[in-house]
C-alpha cells in the first residue's frame, strides 16, 4: 500500500474550538488553550506519524480583521496555511451568529478538499439547532463533508480523522519519522505554557500586550532550570502583571512550573522577569525576533 503524507490546515474564527480540536486529534497537548478569543498567534504544527501514513495538522490563529502588527502577522500564517493545505478543516461554532464571511473568503481560493466541522454541540440546547446548522453550512459552502462535534468531550473527532486520512495524498513523509510530533522546540512550548496562564489570570488588554520569551533553558541531570520574560508595553501593565508583592508573577510561575514538568517530565526551577518594550506588537523588528511571520 502506497504510502500518505499531507498538511491538513485547521481554520476558523477565534475561540471557535480550533486548538483544542488538533489536541484531539493528535493525542498531544501541543496548542494552548483558554476561554480568550486570540489565544493561539502562531500556526503550530502537530505531527502524527504511523508506519502507512504522516499527517501534519495545523493549528491557526482565529481570523479576524487584522488592527495592528501582530495581528498582521497572524493573518499572514493564517494565508500560509492555506497555501500550504492538503485538507482543510474549518471549524465554526455550533452558536456563531453566520458572520464568518471573512472565513468563507478564504475557504473560495481554495481547490483542497474541505470539512466544515460545527464544534460545541455538547452547548446546544435542541437538535433542531443543530440540523439548522448543519444544513446552513451546507447549503453555504457545499463541501466535501460535515462533522457535528464536541473537540472538548472527543464526540465524532474520530470521524473527523477518518476524513482525513480518506483524503491524504500518496506521498513520503515530509518530516523524519521518529518521536517528532511538532515543529515546535521545546523552549517555544513552555514559553507558550506561560502565555496561557497569563491568559487564564488577567483580564483587560494584558493578555493581549503580552509576550514570553525564553531567555535560557538548561538541562541539568536533576532538573531543568528555565529564565523566561513577560515582554508588557507600558510601565502600568508591568505593575499589573507583578501584582502586590508579586503575588500574582508567583501564581503565574506556579501554575507554569506544574505543567511544565508535567510536560518535560522531569523537575522545573523557573524564573520568571517582567520587560517593558513599548508599543512592541506594532514593531517589525520585535515581531521578527519573537518569531512572528511578516
Amino acid at each position: 500500500m502506497s504510502h500518505q503524507s499531507g498538511f491538513v490546515s485547521i481554520i476558523g474564527k477565534p475561540n471557535a474550538g480550533k486548538s483544542t480540536l488538533m489536541n484531539a486529534l493528535i493525542g498531544e497537548r501541543l496548542s494552548i488553550i483558554t476561554p480568550k478569543a486570540q489565544t493561539t498567534r502562531h500556526r503550530i504544527l502537530g505531527i502524527m506519524n504511523e508506519p502507512e501514513y504522516q499527517i501534519i495538522f495545523s493549528d491557526t490563529p482565529g481570523i479576524i480583521k487584522p488592527m495592528y502588527g501582530l495581528q498582521e502577522s497572524m493573518m499572514s500564517a493564517v494565508n500560509q496555511s492555506l497555501v500550504d493545505a492538503d485538507i482543510i478543516l474549518f471549524v465554526t461554532d455550533i452558536h456563531e451568529k453566520y458572520d464568518e464571511q471573512d472565513v468563507i473568503d478564504k475557504l473560495s481560493q481554495t481547490n483542497s478538499p474541505v470539512a466544515v466541522i460545527v464544534n460545541k454541540i455538547d452547548t446546544c440546547k435542541s437538535q433542531a439547532e443543530v440540523e439548522e446548522k448543519l444544513a446552513y453550512w451546507q447549503n453555504l459552502l457545499n463541501p466535501q463533508a460535515i462533522f457535528p462535534i464536541s473537540a472538548l468531550e472527543n464526540f465524532n473527532v474520530p470521524a473527523v480523522f477518518q476524513f482525513v486520512l480518506e483524503n491524504l495524498p500518496v506521498h513520503p513523509a515530509y518530516y523524519p519519522k521518529d518521536d517528532t510530533y511538532t515543529d515546535r522546540t521545546e523552549r517555544f512550548i513552555v514559553s507558550e505554557m506561560v502565555r496561557e496562564q497569563i491568559m487564564t489570570h488577567y483580564q483587560n488588554e494584558i493578555p493581549y500586550s503580552t509576550e514570553v520569551i525564553v531567555t535560557s533553558f538548561k538541562e541539568e541531570e536533576n532538573i531543568i532550570r528555565i529564565d523566561a520574560e513577560i515582554i508588557v508595553e507600558r510601565d502600568s501593565q508591568k505593575i499589573i502583571v507583578i501584582g502586590t508583592k508579586g503575588e500574582k508573577l508567583k501564581r503565574v510561575g506556579t501554575k507554569s512550573r506544574e505543567a511544565m514538568e508535567l510536560f518535560l517530565s522531569k523537575k522545573v526551577f523557573l524564573s520568571l522577569f517582567v520587560k517593558v518594550i513599548p508599543d512592541w506588537r506594532n514593531k517589525k523588528n520585535y515581531l521578527k525576533g519573537f518569531g512572528y511571520e511578516s
